[in-house]
């Protein structure tokens, strides 16, 4: 009998990493259909004259990570965490609003992977490096300004990244949240097919590495686990098109449901109802079993006008001026 149970302990191990091995060699996506709507990338170019220079601090680790920071007399601290491909250049508009209307010090990092100057673009280096770098960061913005409450904010995957946070050890850093179209998983209602044709993720292949963590094993998450769809006219050099299992895990919530339900403050989401990313209609249902929060669905917006068009701003700081 011992014999036996020994024997279809090791033919169901067995079973599981064949599958799990099959998935992540075979798991590659093939050509990617045409996609029917893409976002409108075209909103990202505007006058960048005014983008403050990029601040350096400390990571635990000892690497050296980049933000910008926009003055304030407020006593209040707005951090914002940019979407997947880009860095922080595009919350300009909206942070130099923000700033302006001493309704926060706002600082927007550049996570590490991304932007201008990164060691290993696309990679982190475990899953948890960015709440460990957003808490360091916290760390450098009590240290230089003292505020008095610190906000927690990010579009899509960095909408996503503050839901993680939340979620974490760091939760309790941040005083509330302000979600702009956040990523909450990939099969979560929100997320059209493809998100819109941006991302290219392997499914299968994130599958299998998701098999293999479940058990402790990390060795494979340098492989890559989406490709992002940015037109060549909209390429300068700083973008990134591609993720490593490790950077798209750590760049998502843990478990959005759970995640959600651990935020303790205040909790604004602000989607444009155009969005051709994610299905504004859908943010409602899928966030409010889970948290208290203020969604807010603004008339023909699309996914990026949600940050950088005029639209946004009085929506923000309404929200803004009634937090305590």
């Amino acid at each position: 009998m011992k014999i036996r149970i020994a024997a279809f302990v090791l033919v169901s191990i067995a079973i599981y990493f064949g599958i799990a091995a099959g998935l992540i060699l075979f798991g590659t996506p093939g050509k990617a259909p045409p996609p029917r709507e893409r976002p409108a990338f075209d909103e990202l170019l505007f006058d960048y004259s005014a983008l403050p220079k990029l601040r350096r601090y400390k990571a635990r680790d000892g690497s050296t990570l980049e933000y910008r920071y926009y003055p304030s007399a407020s006593d209040r601290a707005l951090v914002l965490l940019h979407g997947s491909g880009w860095h922080s250049r595009y919350f300009l508009p909206l942070a130099k609003f923000i700033s302006g209307q001493d309704l926060a010090k706002v600082y927007t990092p550049d996570l590490r992977g991304h932007g201008h100057h990164p060691k290993r673009r696309g990679d982190v280096g475990y899953i948890g490096q960015y709440e460990d770098d957003l808490a360091d960061l916290i760390d450098e913005i009590r240290r230089r300004h003292a505020p008095r409450s610190i906000v927690v904010g990010g579009h899509s995957s960095g909408g996503g990244l503050a839901i993680r946070f939340a979620g974490s050890r760091y939760g309790k850093l941040a005083d509330a949240y302000l979600l702009l179209a956040p990523f909450l998983k990939y099969n979560a209602p929100t997320v059209r097919e493809r998100s819109g044709g941006w991302a290219t993720p392997y499914t299968g292949r994130i599958i299998g590495l998701t098999m293999l963590n479940n058990v402790g094993i990390h060795l494979f998450d340098n492989l890559k686990a989406i490709e992002f769809n940015l037109p060549e006219a909209y390429r300068d050099g700083t973008e990134t098109l591609a993720y490593t299992h490790r950077l798209n895990t750590a760049y998502a919530p843990a478990d959005y449901t759970s995640d959600l339900a651990a935020m303790t403050g205040p909790l604004k989401v602000i989607v444009g109802a155009a969005d051709e990313v994610f299905s504004a209609a859908e943010f409602a249902p899928a966030i409010t079993p889970y948290a208290e929060a203020d969604i807010t669905l603004i008339p023909d917006v699309t996914h990026i006008g949600g940050v950088v068009g005029p639209e946004v701003r009085p929506v923000v700081a309404a929200w803004l001026n009634q937090l305590k």
